[in-house]
């Protein structure tokens, strides 16, 4: 088979950020199949150029994965406005790269940002090839339960938009049983959508890395570190975390490190320095393969979302390599993460918004050290029998192989 997939954030190992679909590129490679990539040139993360391009788009080869970076105005990171902007600058630019590519057997279109499965859509249809949408988040309905969507006819059109992409789509993917039953809400047909979960990589998060180098270079050779690691946006509350720090200031062990980027990023650090948090540290960004050495220099691991109901139905990504990586999550997040984290018995719940809860979770975790490791050996235990993911891979690929049998 040979797939096109629209994805504007795709990264490389070599950037910050998810490499779920390079895995699968690789996957996919090993077995003789093609996956070749329209993305932007820009980072999601940073805002900042991954590439030079000359003419339409710049080609780069990752270990034999095909990878077209394709214009996308730089805006990312500005209002929300400026970044419908940058979306559509990139919508336009990836079909008339995209049409370049003869012989598709596929086209897989991701949301968000929904612009672009709308692209994947239009390449499908000009080519009359199936159309697969991965449904990542759920868009208009966190940015309306965030308050970023309030005017009532962008609502409504952003309403009308995903219904569109609901019914054009030969197949939809999702990464959460509980956009499954959203879907299934909306009217769309049962067999037409499956979930499949994206799990973490076993093999590249597990306990027997050394974090020392991360310590000794941040200076916690003896703290008990908490890391976030993801973006540091709106969404991501990190806020509330800031609070919680400034209530363990007197508990010099503990430190709480972040890595990542993000709209939000200089807002936080200039909070930061006002609180005069020095139990905080902003450790900027890291490319994909500096992940698992960072996720094991901590001893817990936190994941942190605003309080509001849309989010009970989403699993953050880094949850699954916390738990591979064998360390206890702390969640602030209500709904499935919070029912995938007692199940496994890998961590403990937080209250989306509580800081006063945080801190106190933080501080008991840190006077345990025993329950942390349990915790932490559980969640690897779970992930490895039930999220690994070799065999959601495995099971996406079965899912592409069907969609292209039935075309042929």
């Amino acid at each position: 088979m040979k797939i096109l997939l629209i994805n504007q954030v795709f990264v490389s190992p070599e950037e910050p950020g998810h490499t779920r679909h390079f895995e699968m590129g690789e996957f996919l490679k090993e077995r003789g199949h093609e996956l070749i990539i329209v993305a932007s040139d820009l980072n999601y993360q940073t805002g900042q150029r991954t590439v030079e391009r000359s003419g339409l788009y710049t080609e780069q080869n990752f270990d034999g994965i095909r990878v077209l970076r394709s214009y996308m105005y730089p805006a990312i990171h500005r209002s929300y406005f400026w970044r419908v902007i940058a979306f559509f600058s990139f919508m336009f630019s990836s079909i008339l790269t995209a049409l370049r590519l003869r012989d598709v057997d596929l086209v897989l279109g991701t949301t968000p940002p929904i612009f672009q499965a709308v692209s994947a859509w239009v390449v499908a249809a000009l080519r009359r090839k199936p159309f697969l949408l991965e449904v990542r988040d759920l868009w208009p309905e966190f940015g309306i339960s965030m308050g970023v969507l309030k005017n009532p006819v962008i609502i409504a059109l952003s309403r009308w938009l995903e219904n569109f992409l609901y019914k054009r789509a030969t197949h939809i993917l999702v990464n959460s049983p509980a956009y499954r039953e959203y879907m299934l809400a909306k009217g769309v047909p049962a067999d037409k959508v499956t979930y499949i979960p994206y799990g973490s990589d076993v093999d590249m998060f597990n306990p027997s890395i050394d974090g020392s180098s991360i310590r000794k270079e941040l200076n916690l050779a003896d703290k008990f570190v908490v890391l976030y690691a993801g973006a540091l946006g709106q969404a991501n509350d990190i806020d509330t975390l800031l609070r919680a720090a400034e209530r363990l200031k007197k508990e010099e062990r503990i430190n709480l490190l972040l890595f990542g980027d993000g709209k939000e990023k200089t807002r936080l650090e200039a909070e930061a320095r006002n609180k005069d948090l020095t139990n905080v540290i902003f450790a900027g960004t890291r490319p994909k393969k500096d992940m698992p050495r960072i996720v094991a220099s901590a001893d817990a691991c936190l994941a942190i979302l605003q309080d509001i109901p849309a989010f009970r139905t989403t699993y953050p990504n880094k949850v699954f390599d916390y738990m591979a990586a064998g360390r206890a999550s702390i969640i602030v997040i209500d709904g499935i993460t919070r029912e995938l984290i007692e199940l496994s018995h890998g961590g403990v719940y937080v209250h989306p918004a509580d800081d006063a809860m945080l801190a106190q979770k933080i501080l008991e975790l840190s006077q345990n050290p025993a329950q942390v490791k349990k915790m932490g050996a559980s969640a690897r235990e779970y992930l490895v029998k039930n999220l690994d993911r070799r065999d959601k891979l495995n099971e996406t690929l079965g899912l592409l192989k069907s969609l292209t049998t039935k075309e042929h």
